[in-house]
């Protein structure tokens, strides 16, 4: 058996022995449904928010301080335009008052009410309106404003007021992607490789803790060289990786059915440029190696912590390292054909997020062969690293030489 067939067949032992050991365990379920865990207590939240929100909300009010012939047409100027807002993004309800002897007094007045909360007021006559606003009315002052000049034409114009009879026709425009689009796709790959390596790479952190307590690692070295090690390690926990996305994706795809048909129809407009069965494959092969990479790492960082305390240390830092690396692919998203991309595209951790979004907003193909291959180069290098460092800082054996400089043992011909 040649030297690197033997040390596969060890990887894949340890890879195994790792993936069983992870799997089949009563904790597993717990971190296969975190997701909906997480997701029920969203839920919870927001019934929570929502019910507590209404209550104040469904008190804002605009008012308009305006004389009693004027309070039926700036209603119904009011009730036109509103309908041009969706439900959430409508102004607050009007109030109309009539004038005191001091308006000003009066518009002050209204923002200490018992009865409702004014968000934004307006006095005086319409041509000329005075509109005072609170903290969050700005907006509110400006629909104020285009009610009052819509209410005086009416007043002013009555049936000569112009009508327009617009002709309204949907169209599907399923032409080719918008930039706009492009870089909504190429967000979207950033942000869903960045998710994953998130929630599942940091796991890595503590595989090696216990064993280093209970001095399995030692018996390991032993026998296997610290790289088949690292690498069988990495591989286990990417296979945990990997049933856990199956199983999610699994169900996503056949509640996608439920997906109300405006969200269904934004995400079909999120159009990869290679096209979908190419980005699938590529989204795919991009996670693998941000998964590896961002794992060899922290694998590398983890092995050097003995107790869970210091591992829990390591958390921080590791997870700022990762928000870091989404910042910059991001921006590589948002600036595609800049140094910022250039930079993002070769810093190997954050090259598997930038080379997603290009996939999303670029149609080349051959660039993202070469990203792969500089990926992996830079994943056998960090476990290199990683049980170099191991090597010497906890198993106090610095002079080993690494395993490809290794001399073949000497056969003495002794039977």
């Amino acid at each position: 058996m040649t030297r690197t067939r033997r040390m596969l067949r060890q990887t894949l032992t340890v890879a195994r022995r790792d993936f069983v050991a992870t799997v089949f365990t009563p904790i597993f379920l717990l971190f296969l449904f975190a997701p909906l865990l997480l997701g029920a207590f969203s839920t919870v939240g927001a019934l929570a928010a929502s019910n507590i929100g209404p209550g104040s909300a469904d008190k804002v009010r605009i008012v308009a301080i305006v004389p009693a012939e004027l309070a039926r047409p700036i209603a119904e100027a009011d009730r036109r335009l509103r309908t041009v807002f969706r439900s959430r993004q409508a102004p607050p309800a009007l109030a109309t008052l009539a004038p005191s002897s001091d308006p000003v007094r009066q518009a002050r007045a209204a923002f200490a009410s018992t009865y409702y909360e004014a968000s934004a007021v307006l006095y005086g006559p319409l041509d000329r309106p005075a509109i005072l606003y609170g903290p969050r009315g700005a907006r509110a002052a400006d629909y104020l404003a285009v009610l009052a000049a819509q209410t005086l034409g009416d007043v002013r114009l009555g049936d000569q007021r112009p009508t327009v009879a617009a002709t309204k026709t949907a169209f599907d425009a399923a032409a080719a992607p918008r930039s706009g689009d492009r870089n909504g796709s190429a967000f979207f790959a950033v942000f869903g490789i960045f998710f994953l390596t998130l929630f599942l790479s940091g796991q890595v952190v503590g595989t090696m803790a216990e064993e280093r307590n209970n001095k399995v690692i030692e018996v390991l070295a032993a026998a296997v060289p610290l790289e088949a090690v690292f690498l069988g390690k990495l591989l286990g926990m990417f296979g945990v990786a990997v049933l856990f996305v199956g199983f999610w994706g699994t169900v996503v795809a056949n509640i996608g059915a439920l997906v109300p048909p405006e969200v269904a129809a934004g995400l079909g407009g999120l159009a990869p440029a290679v096209g979908v069965p190419a980005f699938a494959l590529l989204f795919a092969g991009y996670f693998t190696m941000a998964y590896l990479l961002l794992g060899s790492v922290f694998l590398g960082i983890g092995a050097q912590a003995s107790t869970p305390r210091e591992i829990q240390m390591l958390s921080l830092p590791i997870t700022i390292l990762q928000m870091a690396m989404f910042g910059l692919a991001s921006a590589a998203a948002s600036r595609p054909g800049t140094w910022v991309a250039t930079l993002a595209e070769v810093f190997p951790l954050s090259s598997p997020f930038a080379m997603a979004g290009r996939a999303a907003s670029s149609p080349g193909l051959w660039p993202h062969v070469a990203a792969l291959a500089w990926q992996a180069v830079w994943v056998a290098l960090f476990i290199a690293i990683g049980a170099r460092l191991f090597r010497r800082g906890v198993l106090q054996s610095g002079s080993a030489r690494p395993f490809w400089r290794r001399a073949k043992p000497i056969d003495m011909g002794v039977s």
